[in-house]
C-alpha cells in the first residue's frame, strides 16, 4: 500500500477530472490514484483557497506539497501578477499538475519542482502556501515550517490549513516560535487557516 507522499505511486494509474466551483467560478483538474484526496477536493483545501483568494497574492508563490496543484493553480488563475511554483515529492501529483496548468495555458506563469521539502527550492518567494502532508509526520511538517522562512523575502508570508483534531494548536504554537509572529486568519469546520509573517 503506497502513500500519497511516496516519490513514485506504486498503484495502477487511472487519470480522471474532478471539479468544484468557488465563488462563483467552476475549476477542473486531472487527478489520479496515488495522490491526495484523489477524488475530490479536500475540504481543508477548499476552506484554504476560500480565504487565500480574497488576499490577491502575487509575486512569486510558492505551493509547497501541492499535490495534483488545486492550490497553485487555482492561486495562478486568480491573480495574473503571480508567479507560482509548485513542488511535490510525488512525480505522478506532479505530472497530473503539469498537464492542468497546460490545458489551462498556465505554464508561462507557472512552473513545477520535484522536491524533497525545500530540496530542490530556490527563494525568495513573496508567499508560501501549505496544506501539509499529516500522515508523513510530524518531523516533515514541522520541517516546512521552519525552513519556510529561510525562503521568504522579508514581509513574505506563511500560509498553513491545518485541522485542529490534527494538531493545529500545537502547530499554531510552533510557528510562532520560528517567526516570532503568528495569526489566525479563519476557523471553520475545524480547519485553521495560519498566517505567519517573516
Amino acid at each position: 500500500m503506497g502513500h500519497y507522499f511516496d516519490e513514485v505511486p506504486i498503484s495502477e494509474s487511472n487519470i480522471r477530472e474532478i471539479s468544484f466551483t468557488l465563488y462563483d467560478v467552476k475549476y477542473t483538474y486531472y487527478t489520479d490514484n496515488g495522490v491526495f484526496s484523489k477524488s475530490r477536493i479536500d475540504e481543508g483545501s477548499y476552506i484554504f483557497l476560500k480565504v487565500l483568494l480574497p488576499l490577491h497574492l502575487n509575486g512569486r508563490i510558492l505551493d509547497l506539497g501541492c499535490g495534483y496543484g488545486p492550490i497553485g493553480l487555482t492561486i495562478a488563475q486568480n491573480s495574473k501578477e503571480a508567479r507560482v511554483d509548485l513542488a511535490d515529492i510525488n512525480s505522478r501529483a506532479l505530472a497530473l499538475a503539469s498537464k492542468s496548468s497546460e490545458r489551462l495555458n498556465l505554464n508561462s506563469r507557472v512552473t513545477f519542482l520535484h522536491s524533497d521539502i525545500f530540496e530542490k527550492i530556490e527563494g525568495p518567494y513573496d508567499s508560501i502556501v501549505v496544506n501539509p502532508p499529516i500522515r508523513a509526520g510530524k518531523v516533515v511538517t514541522y520541517r516546512m515550517y521552519e525552513e519556510s522562512k529561510q525562503y521568504l523575502i522579508d514581509g513574505g508570508s506563511l500560509y498553513v490549513v491545518i485541522r485542529k483534531k490534527q494538531g493545529a494548536e500545537s502547530a499554531f504554537k510552533y510557528i510562532e516560535t520560528v517567526f516570532g509572529n503568528v495569526s489566525l486568519l479563519h476557523k471553520e469546520k475545524g480547519y485553521w487557516i495560519i498566517k505567519a509573517t517573516k
